[in-house]
């Protein structure tokens, strides 16, 4: 098995105005794969179509080898989930939530949940209501780490937490990755947080998956370039202009991806000159694909 989780040519609509069309998306076994986009984009409904809650309207589903949602109760013995919204009774206390959650699974791991409870200094005795955001984020990462699952889908899992208590949430996850090997579908906001832990990357937006590539070949594939003397047309380039602008002059600036060195020989069958090469950052990246993604076409 090549890929914890595959979805082929999946349909789904979640309104009359918003609907998820033919998506294709692999998350390789054993990788962290990151999931970009912006609110609204289709990310989290994404997710909740990978693991059974919502039924799509056609297309294919697997996850860790099993139909979804046909085996779906067996799937998700195998996966620990930290969905956007927290959904424990806010009546129960910090162990009581513990002994709740192990009930269901015959992987629990109790000397790692007691370890976890030690390390992110939750108060067993409080009520998951009295919580404060970051303490229930924790808590939440706590339950579906002591599952010791195969796959952990984590929506949005540091969004709204404080810098301190993100670094703690994610050095328990890479820690547990590390370990047992498992892979991660991990969705955040933090663009800058995906960029230092992910080794793949996918980006969505309006219900539609841009791209979904390894970490290094997107961050290394997108460039800003500065051209001179460029022709008013290209063709054949053996790169993706997502943006052309004119900065000074005769001196333009282009936004390309799929970007290698050699490339550079391209400008002089033109009749162009490349004057500089600069790397853009994940964010640089997104920011641009979503621009292009977005921009009239013709």
């Amino acid at each position: 098995m090549t890929n914890a989780v595959e979805l082929h040519q999946v349909r789904y609509r979640a309104s009359r105005t918003f609907e998820i069309g033919n998506l294709d998306l692999n998350v390789r076994s054993g990788s962290i794969y990151g999931f970009l986009g912006p609110n609204g984009s289709g990310k989290t409904t994404t997710m909740r179509l990978a693991l059974g809650l919502l039924r799509p309207l056609s297309g294919r589903i697997t996850v860790l080898g099993d139909e979804i949602p046909a085996n779906a109760p067996r799937v998700l013995a195998r996966v620990g989930y930290v969905p956007e919204q927290p959904h424990l009774d806010p009546t129960l206390t910090v162990r009581e939530s513990l002994r709740f959650q192990a009930a269901f699974y015959a992987t629990w791991d109790w000397p790692r949940a007691e370890q976890l409870l030690r390390q992110f200094d939750l108060e067993e005795r409080n009520t998951f209501g009295r919580l404060s955001k970051g303490q229930k984020g924790k808590l939440m990462t706590l339950l579906a780490l002591a599952q010791r699952p195969e796959l952990l889908v984590l929506d949005e899992p540091t969004d709204g937490l404080d810098p301190v208590v993100r670094r703690d949430v994610l050095s328990a996850l890479l820690d547990y990755v590390s370990q047992h090997q498992a892979t991660v579908f991990i969705s955040s906001h933090l663009v800058h947080e995906l960029e230092r832990i992910c080794d793949w990357i996918g980006v969505m937006d309006n219900g539609r998956l841009i791209t979904e590539v390894p970490m290094d070949r997107f961050k290394n594939g997108i460039k800003r370039l500065r051209v001179a003397d460029a022709p008013p047309t290209v063709a054949d380039a053996p790169f993706v202009i997502l943006a052309r602008e004119r900065a000074n002059g005769r001196v333009e600036t282009w936004v390309v991806r799929d970007w290698e060195p050699a490339m550079a020989a391209y400008f002089e069958t033109v009749g162009a000159a490349l004057n500089d090469v600069i790397d853009l950052d994940l964010e640089e990246g997104f920011v641009e694909l979503l621009r292009t993604f977005r921009a009239p076409r013709g």
